[in-house]
């Protein structure tokens, strides 16, 4: 979950009818498609469709518009992910790590898992230089870190927003 969807209630997706999936499915392709585009595909005439996106923005469901950037011609070709074991556990050290993380623009993506480590980090720099840099310089004085584990990827075979 986003920072900015955390604190909405869990929505039953029952409340979502054909006509939203369809509507949901289709901007989650093209974001910047124009309400009556979006109406002619989904089967609606453009009112009751505006009515429905702006009930799905307001509900949750939709959180924001943005462009996808394609990491590859920006020169950030190198993934990284990077398995990280806290040395504590409790709220405030999470908190710590959590906020500390943020900070970090080389860290794409952040997840606390249930398993054999805490989180696992989603790195993207230019080059293994440069990753070795932000392991050395940003990510290894992130609080409470006791080890790391590093998988670089060979090629993304599925990537998906949603």
């Amino acid at each position: 979950m986003t920072e900015n969807n955390r604190n909405l209630p869990q929505s039953d997706l029952s409340d979502l009818d054909a006509f939203d999936h369809a509507i949901l499915r289709a901007l989650s392709t093209d974001g910047r498609m124009p309400v009556t585009e979006l109406a002619r595909r989904i089967g609606l005439s453009k009112s009751p469709t505006q009515a429905r996106l702006k009930r799905l923005e307001q509900e949750g469901y939709i959180t924001g518009y943005a462009a996808l950037l394609n990491p590859i011609r920006l020169g950030l070709a190198h993934v990284a992910f990077v398995e990280v074991r806290l040395t504590d556990t409790r709220e405030a050290a999470l908190a710590a790590f959590n906020a500390a993380v943020r900070a970090i623009p080389e860290v794409e993506q952040c997840h606390m898992v249930a398993g054999g480590f805490d989180y696992l980090l989603k790195v993207r720099t230019h080059d293994m230089p440069s990753y070795r840099a932000v392991m050395a310089e940003r990510i290894s004085a992130l609080p409470y870190l006791a080890n790391t584990s590093t998988y670089v990827a060979m090629e993304a075979v599925k990537e998906e927003t949603f």
